[in-house]
């Protein structure tokens, strides 16, 4: 996740690993269900029901054109939103149900968890950051070897 603005020595670093892993990878995209089924499937999820933070969800994909483009013809942001308890502390998730945007907050770990989980659909593989990103996630995980084989069958 890009949490400062990018130096030029960063546009590099995504740029030389855009190069790299252009070709192999594949969309593999995740949608907002499917995210919501993996964490459920590895976290006790507590949900959560208010409306200023459906709110942020929908403002997050509304109000950014590439996650807006992820939307489905004629569907509107669907948001859910949980709580984990993790490590201590309360971390709050939402997920766009309709884009497959998810927000989490209070866990960088668990963000880079869902990006390696969730994959990239042919538009991010256009894009040098996202595929940078990408492939910092699955190497953080220990996936990026299983991930680049399961492209070459």
């Amino acid at each position: 996740m890009l949490r400062t603005p990018p130096t030029p020595e960063m546009i590099t670093q995504w740029q030389k690993t855009y190069a790299k892993y252009k070709d192999i990878l594949q969309p593999n995209r995740k949608n907002g269900q499917e995210l919501i089924n993996y964490l459920k499937s590895n976290y006790t999820l507590i949900p959560f029901h208010d409306k200023r933070a459906d709110e942020v969800i929908i403002s997050n994909v509304m109000d950014n054109e590439p996650l807006r483009e992820k939307l489905p013809d004629g569907k509107e942001p669907q948001p859910v939103t949980f709580y984990l308890e993790r490590n201590g502390k309360k971390v709050f998730i939402g997920i766009d149900l309709s884009s497959g945007m998810y927000q989490i907050e209070d866990d960088e770990d668990l963000w880079d968890e869902l990006c390696a989980y969730q994959g990239l659909d042919s538009y991010d593989l256009k894009n040098c950051y996202c595929v940078y990103e990408y492939i910092s996630c699955l190497t953080k995980s220990g996936q990026l070897n299983e991930v680049i084989r399961s492209f070459e069958i």
